[in-house]
């Protein structure tokens, strides 16, 4: 995949998508006027619309008025940016089907075979008649066609027909376009600057082989945002551009195959899988006494299960899932497992889906992006994924465990509880519902649910779902408004077997004030940067014998602000393994950044591994130098070391490269400050001012004589020699002026 092509591409495609999404909007007579709504006039007689003198069909009138009732509630610029978004994520699904053949039909929806007006279109005829586009009526198709003026009328129609088909399997992506999104689909969608021209012209077929280019092209496409909202106070719709990373596929790897992986392999010893995952750290050899532990651990998982660890009952959760790059590498591992265990190919990608993975993100098109990914790993495996029908004939799409996280803000509980009293839905429950997603949109998965909740939600889902059933269609309404929070509230307050996560970035600095008091309430000590917050409320829902996985700034390592976490780490978890990236290690990265894994229960004495890439620069490096480490631990930057010796050491670094004789010289002996207090030494507070390099001083104005600052005074010399540390490169010393 060439990368630069996305990079190029997508920030233009943004603006793009924007644009025709407006004109569209202007088009139906809405308008942006210095923050103002402005709405033209709409008369409707019989099965026609007039808008500004412009007719249209008569449903335009009650999609219009959804569109009105939406900008009104979220401001003109972030509807379109949103209908935007979606109509991207839209055409880029689709493009990547119709490339692999997903579509049903074997036509493609946005170009063709063989050069020319896409495929749907010159077969329109053939698929209406077929039934391969359900909604199409077929004497319209071909009177449209035979018209030779309204191909462009057509091509819509088509691709909201397209669309409809695949919301049957996809509705978390392709809902049935009869909304306002069908309203603000763009015109001139044939043209050959088109915004689907676009997008099959500046992306070569052969970049989307893989289904990594959607995680890509959501990076990219949020780019330009991320930097218009980075390095202020974020406001809470503003979050996801601004924490937004995507995680290299080595890293990824990594993370999953030493979390999930470690998991199977210290449950079934005799297992082979090891060699099928280049990134898996073969422990290092234990003591008897730390091995025993370890064994107890593992133990106690598998008596769970029964007599082995079920592969079923295995759960991963990344809790900020993005565009769902970790849950598609935890597909693969986990299919892997299931083949070893013995389990039918076709069988495994739908238990995968609905009973291993689990994602939440607080942005709706990147959990959209997360599903349809998964969708597409699955599809690859099964080609009757979309189309399996229960003994009834009706279709059977998977039930995804990728939620994106809704707020309770704005729902009426007095509302609420009234059409569902006479269900026997408690209004307490309405209320903690209500009240405990009030932020979703700005807290996510740090969000803890109360006891007093979860003693309700095995339930609600079911009477829910009878409400639904009942005919009423004010308590169908004030359901459908409760379920999204009761899914979510189901997923928070379950523990997971593996927790594997890139969790958001964001300094104490940067914080809005509702999440900087959260975090302070919720998460003290661990409140200086969103990440840390994140990686201990992933603890909490690790199971007693989870693995974790993450991907984070490396300060956490190292500065005193986080030694609370690191000492958490070190007592209360086991560290397992952690890859330390160079500084420019990582494409994207604002910050230094490094990949660890954790045991949920503490192990006494664990030799964990580590890897340092510190000498190799650049970010095609890393990768490369990882994977050799990890195959040969006799490299010079594999470490071992145990996570108990760096409590020795002051501040407790995770100094894994540190000698024993080094650490021992911190337990053994007394520290420096007992003796005096640590200063800087020579300072001049102004280099430019006062230093300058060897070779910029004539020789005839340096003394070599001084010994302190009184010779100093009386000598005629302007300048004397000063050693002044820094890197290759930088100043390494040079003279100093004495006055």
């Amino acid at each position: 995949m060439n990368k630069s092509n996305l990079k190029s591409y997508a920030p233009q495609a943004r603006r793009d998508f924007i644009a025709v999404v407006t004109a569209r909007a202007n088009l139906v007579g809405l308008s942006d006027k210095a923050g103002t709504l402005e709405v033209a006039v709409a008369q409707t007689q019989g099965d026609v619309t007039v808008i500004a003198g412009q007719a249209w069909p008569a449903k335009v009138s009650a999609q219009r008025d959804k569109l009105i009732e939406r900008i009104r509630k979220d401001g003109f610029a972030h509807t379109m940016e949103a209908v935007a978004y979606t109509w991207f994520n839209r055409f880029a699904a689709l493009r990547y089907m119709e490339l692999h053949d997903y579509l049903g039909h074997g036509h493609r929806a946005l170009s063709s075979t063989a050069g020319g007006l896409p495929d749907i279109l010159t077969y329109a005829a053939e698929l209406a008649q077929g039934g391969n586009l359900p909604g199409l009526r077929a004497p319209l198709v071909l009177e449209m066609k035979l018209a030779g003026n309204r191909d462009g009328e057509l091509y819509r129609m088509l691709l909201v027909a397209q669309c409809n088909a695949l919301s049957r399997a996809m509705p978390f992506l392709f809902e049935r376009i009869d909304d306002d999104s069908e309203l603000l689909l763009p015109d001139n969608l044939l043209r050959s600057d088109s915004v689907i021209a676009k997008l099959v012209a500046e992306i070569p077929e052969e970049d989307w082989a893989e289904v990594e280019i959607i995680g890509w092209l959501y990076q990219f496409y949020i780019s330009e945002k991320k930097d218009q909202v980075i390095g202020k106070v974020v406001k809470s719709e503003d979050i996801p551009a601004a924490t937004q990373l995507f995680t290299p596929n080595w890293i990824v790897q990594y993370l999953v195959q030493n979390s999930v992986g470690r998991l199977w392999l210290m449950a079934n010893p005799q297992s082979t899988l090891a060699q099928e995952w280049p990134y898996y750290i073969t422990p290092a050899e234990q003591t008897p006494e730390v091995q025993a532990q370890l064994d107890t651990l593992i133990q106690t998982r598998v008596r769970e299960d029964g007599d082995t660890l079920n592969p079923e009952s295995i759960t991963v959760l990344d809790p900020a899932c993005g565009s769902g790059h970790i849950l598609v590498v935890a597909y693969d591992v986990l299919k892997a497992i299931y083949l070893e265990r013995g389990y039918q190919p076709r069988a495994i990608p739908r238990l995968i889906l609905e009973k291993n993975l689990y994602g939440l993100d607080i942005d709706d098109r990147a959990a959209q992006m997360a599903g349809f990914a998964l969708m597409m790993k699955a599809r690859f495996d099964d080609r009757r994924l979309f189309t399996v029908t229960d003994d009834a004939g009706k279709l059977q799409p998977c039930s995804l465990n990728v939620l994106s996280l809704q707020e309770g803000k704005g729902l009426s509980v007095d509302e609420l509880a009234t059409h569902l009293a006479p269900f026997k839905v408690q209004r307490a429950t309405i209320t903690t519902l209500v009240e405990t997603f009030e932020h979703a949109k700005t807290f996510g998965s740090l969000i803890q649910i109360p006891y007093a909740l979860k003693t309700h939600l095995a339930t609600l889902p079911e009477v829910l779902t009878l409400v639904k059933q009942s005919g009423d269609m004010y308590a169908t309404a004030a359901a459908d408004d409760l379920l999204p929070l009761v899914q979510q509230a189901q997923v928070l307050a379950m523990q997971f077997d593996a927790v594997v996560a890139n969790p958001p970035y964001m300094g104490g600095k940067y914080l809005n004030a509702t999440l900087k008091t959260y975090l302070k309430d919720n998460f003290d000590g661990f409140e200086k940067d969103l990440f840390s917050a994140f990686m201990i409320r992933d603890l909490l829902l690790a199971k007693s014998t989870g693995q974790l996985g993450f991907m984070s700034p490396f300060v956490w390592m190292f500065i005193s602000s986080h030694e609370k976490m690191r000492r958490h780490f070190i007592e209360s978890a086991t560290l397992t393994s952690l890859v330390q990236l160079e500084y420019s290690g990582f494409d994207g990265a604002t910050v230094p950044i490094c990949t660890f894994t954790l045991d949920k229960r503490h192990t006494d004495d664990f030799v964990g591994s580590y890897v340092r890439l510190s000498n190799f620069r650049g970010a095609d490096q890393q990768g490369i130098k990882a994977l050799e480490a990890i195959q040969n631990p006799t490299s010079s930057w594999f470490y071992t070391a145990k996570a108990n010796d760096f409590t020795n050491i002051s501040g407790s670094p995770i100094a894994y490269w540190a000698t024993k004789s080094a650490i021992s010289a911190f337990s053994k002996n007394s520290p420096l400050e007992e003796f005096s207090e640590a200063r800087q030494g020579l300072a001049t507070a102004d280099d430019g001012r006062f230093l300058r390099y060897w070779f910029e001083v004539d020789l005839s104005n340096i003394s070599f004589q001084i010994a302190n600052s009184e010779m100093a005074k009386k000598t005629k010399y302007k300048w004397v020699p000063f050693n002044k540390g820094g890197a290759v490169g930088r100043r390494q010393g040079g003279y100093w002026c004495k006055g």
